[in-house]
């Protein structure tokens, strides 16, 4: 099925419309694609005249699937656009194997013609492969952030929920696709327009590019204590170089008696044991997203021997991290978590 609409006719009465090329890599998420494509059509809706378009590309021509297995119908395939079209290239899962050669060739050569070029969700992993991001500011899902900054070190990642940086824009998926098309539309339009198709949206609470995408921390955990979440801050920031539990305790005016007390009360586990799954967690992320060799995974979340680190990872996920990296196949995917 395609969701595309045909382009406005050019003349003096009617002004030409902006369009939008979507590129729907294989297996691209629904979610972050239909939160660009709606607020389009949306505020095309309010205005009662064509503001907007958008055609459906990718490679091949003919047609995408996205994760959930739905079809969409293409209208082109890796074809020249016009110059003043805005490309949004929309990934998903396996986003590694879905970049292909033709994919990047196709993205340096339209970034050359000067085009404004987006990554939905993961398809910032593409545009960073091609090269359009290096000394940009961007933005992945946060559940991709720990291969790509392993990967893409001259990307200047952020956490934001999306990022616009000259003309290359990204978002960090789910529905923060809303949040930069509404962005778009009121620097085209006006705000009034895009309050109106936030409204809507059922959309109550607009997200500028300030707004991260993680929870905070005490939301997170489901604690609001202060010192707990100072802590858990400073074990997020020292993955690689694990500081001891006096170190943190004495970072937040604590004995060390008093910060295994605050663990086990509001967490049910040592602070030993929750920095253990926290860099745990990071090392299957990189193994699953990266290629890195498995030993400087281990280096990369604080293990100083690949034993040790073999050990408390069969511990942890009862497999061991070679077995992991083995049932992800030749090329590991990136993965998505929505």
């Amino acid at each position: 099925m395609s969701t595309s609409s045909t382009r406005a006719q050019k003349t003096d009465a009617t002004p030409a419309t902006k369009r939008f090329v979507f590129v729907l890599l294989d297996r691209f998420t629904m979610m972050s694609f239909s939160c660009a494509i709606e607020p389009l059509r949306l505020a095309n809706y309010v205005a009662g005249k064509p503001l907007y378009d958008w055609i459906l590309a990718g490679e091949g021509g003919v047609e995408a699937t996205c994760s959930n297995g739905a079809t969409f119908k293409l209208d082109i395939g890796l074809d020249d656009v016009d110059r003043d079209d805005t490309i949004l290239v929309c990934g998903g899962i396996d986003i590694q194997r879905a970049t292909t050669k033709p994919v990047l060739n196709w993205l340096r050569r339209e970034a050359r013609r000067g085009n404004t070029i987006g990554g939905m969700c993961t398809g910032a992993y593409a545009l960073a492969k091609a090269g359009l991001l290096d000394g940009k500011k961007a933005t992945i899902h946060w559940e991709n952030q720990d291969g790509f900054l392993e990967e893409f070190e001259q990307v200047k990642l952020t956490k934001s929920v999306f990022v616009m940086d000259g003309n290359r824009l990204t978002t960090a998926g789910g529905i923060s696709s809303i949040d930069l098309v509404l962005k778009i539309i009121a620097a085209d339009h006006g705000q009034d327009l895009a309050n109106t198709v936030a409204d809507l949206l059922i959309y109550s609470a607009i997200r500028t590019d300030q707004d991260t995408q993680r929870l905070s921390i005490p939301t997170r955990i489901g604690v609001r204590h202060p010192k707990l979440s100072q802590v858990i801050q400073m074990m997020e920031a020292n993955i690689e170089d694990p500081l001891s539990p006096a170190d943190l305790a004495d970072q937040v005016d604590m004995s060390t008696r008093q910060l295994e007390r605050l663990f086990r009360r509001y967490l049910n586990r040592s602070p030993k044991r929750y920095y253990m799954e926290l860099r745990l967690g990071k090392a299957r992320n990189l193994l699953m997203q990266t290629d890195m060799s498995v030993i400087n995974v281990a280096l990369a979340c604080g293990f100083a021997s690949p034993s040790h680190f073999s050990k408390c990872y069969r511990s942890h996920y009862n497999t061991t991290p070679y077995r992991e990296r083995g049932s992800q196949g030749p090329t590991p995917p990136t993965r998505l978590s929505i």
